[in-house]
């Protein structure tokens, strides 16, 4: 009885041929345009976001406005080397923040 599973087993092995180049091709080729569709739809874009942003924080002075990335809205009063003070509110709050944590920076000009 134990022959006849060893047999049966071994005849599977035979018939079972490893999967070639060709059989393999539409899989390699699905992967390839996934990964090309992630980083022209996700990656790219986001990248191009960031070096805007970075310009942005450079490129900022006194009396813009910002706006972090949890939300808190106000002007720049202060620029040390990584780190800027903003008034928030009319009782001219007074809080300091890390340059990574701005959001967006609308300038003097278009502030108006």
């Amino acid at each position: 009885m134990n022959r006849f599973f060893y047999e049966a087993a071994q005849a599977a092995d035979a018939t079972a041929a490893s999967p070639s180049l060709q059989d393999m091709l539409p899989l390699l080729l699905m992967s390839g345009a996934f990964v090309f569709v992630i980083y022209f739809f996700m990656i790219r874009p986001q990248r191009k976001r960031d070096k805007e942003l970075k310009a942005q924080v450079n490129s900022m002075t006194v009396g813009d406005r910002i706006v972090t990335i949890g939300g808190v809205v106000g002007t720049i009063a202060n620029i040390r080397d990584d780190e800027i003070t903003i008034a928030t509110s009319i009782a001219n709050t007074m809080i300091t923040f890390k340059k990574t944590a701005i959001g967006s920076v609308v300038k003097k000009e278009t502030a108006t």
